[in-house]
């Protein structure tokens, strides 16, 4: 299963409901990635994948200067899980990805 693809996300946080993109793409089975949100753009880290399961790490600068911990399940074109920022408590992570024209991105 890929993953591949643009993802509309949205993160239920304390201070309210951030919509976030994030770009996946696999070269050579080596994931990469970028998030946009929030008027900036920056890389995804360390991002791993175990079947279903996705990970990975990324810093935003707005609202706040963060570093967040990404953990969420793929299930075909929509992914639940977390979003954890520290010791902070962890954030509701929904997102579906984006399909043109009835195929996937």
């Amino acid at each position: 299963m890929s993953v591949e693809g643009t993802w509309n996300l949205s993160v239920s946080t304390p201070i309210g409901r951030i919509k976030a993109v994030v770009e996946l793409r696999e070269r050579d089975g080596v994931l990469t990635g970028v998030a946009r949100g929030a008027g900036e753009e920056v890389p995804l880290r360390e991002i791993t994948r175990d079947d279903r399961r996705l990970t990975w790490k990324q810093a935003i600068a707005q609202p706040m200067r963060l570093d967040l911990a990404f953990d969420v399940l793929v299930d075909g074109d929509t992914l639940t899980g977390t979003s954890r920022a520290g010791r902070l408590p962890a954030s509701k992570v929904t997102g579906e990805r984006r399909t043109v024209q009835g195929h996937q991105a």
